[in-house]
């Protein structure tokens, strides 16, 4: 991803694409004043794509959310948080529906032209006398000015601590076109699709296939490379609108300028899928683990998230110990080739292991280092050309006492 492909829009978020506004408000649904209700909307009908967890257990949103894509187009995103409505059998399914009923009718658009998010605690049916009531709210609150997308970024919050946005811009044969996203999640993270719930919207001129393909290839290499607690959710889900007010010729793979489309569209991803991991639950470092040499990327990637998501490396992270046994370990029960005689590990710009031996370091420049609040670890394999990077967090004494009383 070049930089010169794209330009960061400061200030950007997911209503700076042209036909977007976006809003949200408190319905009552979280126990605190928090925002827990959100929508965006699209003055006209969007071409849209989404992935989704792979997770068994799918929340009832998705079914809905999936059933409404079935055209490749979407007009509203209706979201609320404090409550996952998975696991809530027939009852849940038909609040799904209700949801996606009320804001089509709410909002003035078709229902099948609305997709339906829920984030939160799993198993409690939702109080929709509050979830109806706050959805006939949601109008007003609709803005395409900054505000609009603050309320948004708040209503969609859980365990957060901080809002996740990203912004750019790209030039598609000299039209300014558009990308921006935000993005949920905090624990139960360890993604196999997108993660949590995130939400893009670009300008863009582009066919529901070509932005299907993007979006998959771009969560392979960014939301598919984070984990937090190697917990899969039953809600994860990431949908992508285009509303074409761009007016660019229409993007596919063999249009000169799709490789800057596709560039800026994976860089939004990325920073989406960092701020993630950086919030992690209780988590007080970004933790990056760059995997080079292997024989494949996909066999990277693997390795990549093994070593991200150990336990006992995030636990040495946390504690500022450069115990580079837990990364070979890690690195060596990942079920990928690797030549046990050819490994490097540098933990920064610290060479910890050459060929698989223990090198002499400085501990204490170790340790300075390791106390910083961004650590990246390089392995390299020294086996061909594979690579991949993931990024995760370190595991803190707070992991477990927020978890310990999530419900309470």
């Amino acid at each position: 991803m070049g930089q010169e492909k794209y330009t960061a829009v400061q200030s950007g978020s997911i209503i700076t694409p042209k036909g977007f506004s976006a809003g949200g408000l408190h319905c009552g649904l979280k126990k605190t004043d928090r925002h827990d209700l959100g929508a965006i909307l699209c003055e006209v009908p969007a071409v849209a794509a989404a992935v989704y967890t792979t997770n068994v257990f799918q929340a009832a949103p998705l079914k809905v959310t999936r059933e409404s894509l079935q055209n490749g187009r979407l007009q509203a995103v209706v979201v609320n948080s404090g409550n996952a409505n998975a696991c809530t059998g027939q009852q849940g399914e038909t609040d799904a529906y209700t949801m996606r009923a009320e804001a089509a009718q709410q909002l003035g658009v078709a229902e099948q032209d609305v997709a339906v998010a829920s984030t939160g605690v799993i198993g409690e049916l939702l109080k929709m006398d509050r979830v109806i009531s706050g959805i006939a709210g949601l109008p007003q609150r609709l803005s395409g000015e900054a505000s609009g997308a603050e309320d948004f970024s708040q209503a969609i919050l859980t365990t957060d601590l901080v809002k996740k946005e990203a912004c750019v811009s790209v030039d598609v044969n000299g039209k300014t076109v558009t990308i921006a996203g935000a993005a949920k999640g905090s624990g139960m993270i360890h993604p196999n699709m997108a993660t949590m719930l995130a939400f893009m919207t670009t300008d863009a001129v582009i066919e529901a296939d070509d932005l299907q393909l993007l979006l998959r290839k771009a969560t392979d290499t960014t939301f598919n490379m984070i984990t937090v607690d190697g917990d899969t959710s039953t809600n994860d889900m990431l949908v992508a609108m285009a509303s074409g007010l761009a007016e660019n010729e229409t993007l596919n793979p063999s249009h000169p300028d799709w490789a800057a489309f596709a560039a800026g569209f994976t860089y939004v991803c990325q920073v989406l899928a960092q701020a993630i991991a950086r919030d992690g639950e209780g988590a007080t470092k970004l933790v990056e683990v760059c995997v080079n040499g292997a024989v494949s990327d996909l066999s990277a990637r693997a390795i990549a998230k093994t070593v991200i998501g150990s336990s006992l490396v995030k636990s040495a992270v946390f504690g500022a110990d450069a115990n580079w046994g837990r990364i070979i370990a890690a690195v060596g029960r990942a079920g990928e080739p690797v030549n046990p005689e050819t490994v490097d590990i540098h933990i920064g710009d610290i060479s910890v292991l050459e060929g698989s031996r223990p090198v002499v370091f400085d501990e204490d420049e170790a340790l300075e280092y390791l106390k910083g609040d961004t650590v990246r670890i390089v392995v390299d394999l020294h086996q061909a050309e594979g690579q991949a990077t993931a990024w995760g967090c370190d595991l803190t004494y707070d992991y477990v006492r927020i978890n310990a009383a999530y419900r309470t």
